[in-house]
Parts: C-alpha cells; structure tokens; sequence
C-alpha cells in the first residue's frame, strides 16, 4: 500500500496561483501513475490531472489545459500540480490519488475509478 498526504491548498483570488503538493509513503512510489481529482460541494468527483509511473506523459482535463501543470519527483516520492489563473469554479476539495494496476509506465489513469489509493483532500478556494 501507499499512504499519501496532499498539502498547499488555501484561499487565493481569482488570477492567483497555488502548487499542491503530495507525499507519498509505503511501497515503491516509482511503481505508481499518480494523479490529482477534485470535488466542488454538490458535484461528483472529478479527474484534473494524470501522470504515468515514469512521468513520460501527462493528461490534462480538457477544461484545464494550460493552466494546471502535473510533475513528480520521484527521488522525493511527491507529485505536484501547479495552478495558475485560478478561477472561482476551481474551488473544490483537491485529492491526490495512485494507482499500481495499468501495467505500463507510460499509462495514466484517467477515471477516479482508477485510482486505488487516495489522501485525504486539501482545500481549494478562489475568490472573486
């Protein structure tokens, strides 16, 4: 198993930016393709972002591409995500998650039902 704790979320205003942060513990963090979902109150959770084992590749939200960067740093057993131009509607919980089951290190799981593992969500809130 692997236990993960998301950290550097906050209130920011609209435009703003934040870096969350995940560290990993347990088993090889290496072994696994790593992503970050949110939830906003009321809605179903959802993917934001997605990078294989290897960290060869990357998939994005449609709605979010060029603003949210996904990396990790295997060396330290941590994913990041950068935000940039926030906007109210990315405030949401911010969950980390991993998975071990997709067999390729170039995979990237892109359903929240593909993720195994998950911390417990950090705090994202834009003001306008």
């Amino acid at each position: 198993q692997v236990q993960l704790v998301e950290s550097g979320g906050g209130l920011v205003q609209a435009g703003g930016s934040l870096r969350l942060s995940c560290v990993a513990s347990g088993r090889t963090f290496s072994s696994y393709a790593m992503g970050w979902l949110r939830q906003a109150p009321g809605r179903e959770r959802e993917f934001v972002a997605g990078i294989s084992s290897s960290g060869g590749r990357t998939y994005y939200a449609d709605s979010l591409k060029g603003r949210f960067t996904i990396s990790r740093d295997n060396a330290k057993n941590t994913v990041y995500l950068q935000m940039n131009s926030l906007k109210p509607e990315d405030t949401a919980v911010y969950y980390c998650a991993a998975t071990d089951r997709l067999g390729t290190a170039q995979a990237v799981a892109l359903s929240p039902w593909a993720y195994d593992y998950w911390g417990q969500g950090t705090q994202v809130t834009v003001s306008s």
